[in-house]
Parts: structure tokens; C-alpha cells; sequence
């Protein structure tokens, strides 16, 4: 520590922390594993050979916007009346099982 308030004193470029085990992510492969190809951070960083947080600070740094934590429900590809008829047709418990969702997850939907 002392060493590193010496460096200061005189006015020296001084590095804080820990030096990074890997390489930095370059922006389009980024790209192409998060954005296009809808990979997680985790994947992304098995793949690329670098820690999550090293690809959480390079999606900050490049101005990537990161994906919500939350999934959106499969059934918004679906028309609500569509659904509803799918319902009456079939019942709930057998509808929700075809369209693989949960039955409270099409209950909330079709409401």
C-alpha cells in the first residue's frame, strides 16, 4: 500500500486491483454471442475463455445493452382471442400443456 501512495505522491500512473486473468471480449463477438445469437453471460464467457464479470464490464464499456433478468411469456406471439378459443376448445390444463407454459402463466394472460 505504501508503495502504491509513493506512485501518487509523484505524480505516477498507479493501477488498483487485480490484473485480468484473460483477454478482453472484442465488441463484435460480443455481439454476435449476446445479441444475435441470444447466448448468457455465463456461455458467453465458457465460450470467449474469460470471466462473467469480464464480459458484464465489456458489455458496460461497448454500450451494450444488457437483456432483462426476466423472461417474456411465450404467448405473446399469440393473439389473446386465439388463446381464449384454444381454451373453451380444449380447457385450460390441456391448452397450456400444447402451448408448454404454466396454467397460472395463461390464466393471467387470457384475463
Amino acid at each position: 500500500m505504501a508503495r502504491i501512495k509513493y506512485k501518487e505522491a509523484a505524480g505516477l500512473e498507479v493501477k488498483r486491483g487485480r490484473p485480468s486473468i484473460s483477454q478482453k471480449p472484442s465488441k463484435a463477438e460480443l455481439r454476435r454471442l449476446y445479441v444475435r445469437e441470444s447466448k448468457s453471460i455465463r456461455e458467453v464467457a465458457e465460450i470467449i475463455g474469460c470471466t462473467k464479470d469480464m464480459v458484464y464490464r465489456s458489455l458496460k464499456v461497448y454500450g451494450i445493452e444488457r437483456r432483462a433478468y426476466n423472461k417474456r411469456s411465450k404467448l405473446r406471439h399469440y393473439d389473446k382471442s386465439l388463446l381464449k378459443k384454444l381454451v373453451k376448445e380444449k380447457g385450460i390444463t390441456k391448452a397450456a400443456a400444447e402451448l408448454a407454459v404454466n396454467k397460472s402463466t395463461l390464466k393471467k394472460y387470457i384475463a
